[in-house]
């Protein structure tokens, strides 16, 4: 079905997915096999959904049996602003590029819908699922199976076309698609992405713990962030893109052509401006955002551990209010910011 698949190639880059790829709807076990391992070492944290869901995520016929090739689709959202500039603004926050515009699930499963409703009335009699993210998807090996790119050194897919910045989703169908070819892997000898993490979280090359990340730390993790690795934090109060941003393979990146995923608003928002919102502040703020997801608790968190880095005692107002909070584990995370900078002050 070379037609088939050369049509849904074309419609795909109309509705405004970058790059397209097709490959079968099965993966090696060797696959299974590296989840299974780093599932057996702890290393998804509290991400109790990756173990329980590991054998439908292991296999794409373990999710869905009737599937037969699997498109995977990648939107660019290269950022137009250097990302790791605000890390040098300690009274400011870095946000991860992803979370800046509006939420991703929503802009491109918009997208995914439109292609997979064209494909029901083109191919009638096929049948076809929508997935991104939230779903137990192997999406980066299935991308580079499909030919987008390769999982580099920090697990995540780089392309040589669009850098580290490409948002996946994928469309299960039972049209049987020629695959494409896979993508190599292009690292080499180089370690970049390694070096630049603040917090050592990845044990090996391609391996990601998980309990070390900043990324996992700020949004998946729920309880108080373990405080030995509080100070490399920094001032980043939601995700990291650090590993992300020192690829050298962003030479070739793109910004991203789609405006709603482009910043709504400051890309690094003042400290003491978020510490003050309220739940409703919050709400309204982030509407539409995939920050909304983590709850203002969890957020504000964050923002405190920045405060208590930023070293400056003009934010100490700031951690007065958010260690007089209600939710406890900001309260903690508050009162350590206070100490942290009391104690700065009076070591100066």
């Amino acid at each position: 079905m070379s037609g088939a698949a050369a049509e849904i190639r074309a419609e795909a880059k109309r509705l405004g997915f970058e790059a397209v790829g097709f490959t079968r709807a099965h993966l090696p076990e060797a696959t299974r096999a590296r989840l299974d391992a780093w599932l057996a070492e702890g290393r998804q944290g509290g991400m109790g959904w990756m173990e329980t869901r590991r054998h439908e995520r292991a296999q794409p016929r373990g999710l869905w049996p009737e599937a037969v090739s699997v498109i995977s689709l990648g939107q660019n959202y290269g950022p137009e602003h250097d990302p790791l500039a605000s890390l040098e603004q300690p009274g400011r926050a870095t946000i991860s590029c992803y979370a800046q515009g509006r939420d991703y699930h929503d802009v491109v499963k918009k997208r995914l819908k439109a292609l997979g409703q064209w494909m029901a009335r083109r191919f009638r009699g096929s049948g076809l699922k929508v997935f991104v993210d939230t779903a137990p998807v192997m999406e980066k090996p299935l991308a580079q199976q499909a030919g987008l790119g390769w999982q580099g050194k920090h697990s995540n897919l780089v392309s040589r076309e669009w850098g580290s910045w490409l948002f996946l989703g994928e469309i299960y169908t039972t049209l049987d698609l020629p695959p494409d070819a896979p993508e190599a892997d292009h690292c080499g000898s180089c370690r970049a992405c390694l070096d630049a993490c603040p917090t050592a979280a990845f044990p090996e090359p391609y391996v990601l713990d998980a309990r070390r990340c900043i990324s996992y730390l700020t949004i998946e993790h729920r309880g108080p962030i373990p405080e030995e690795f509080r100070a490399a934090m920094g001032n980043r109060i939601y995700g990291c893109d650090d590993c992300l941003a020192v690829c050298p393979w962003n030479k070739f990146a793109r910004t991203a052509a789609e405006m709603a995923l482009h910043p709504r608003g400051p890309v690094a928002p003042p400290l003491a401006e978020l510490a003050g919102l309220d739940d409703a502040a919050f709400r309204a703020r982030f509407a539409g955002s995939p920050i909304k997801r983590i709850g203002r608790a969890r957020l504000l968190r964050n923002v405190a551990i920045a405060i208590g880095n930023s070293g400056d005692p003009a934010l100490r107002p700031a951690a007065a209010l958010l260690a007089a909070d209600p939710e406890p584990v900001l309260a903690e995370a508050g009162g350590w910011a206070l100490a942290r900078l009391e104690k700065g002050h009076a070591d100066a």
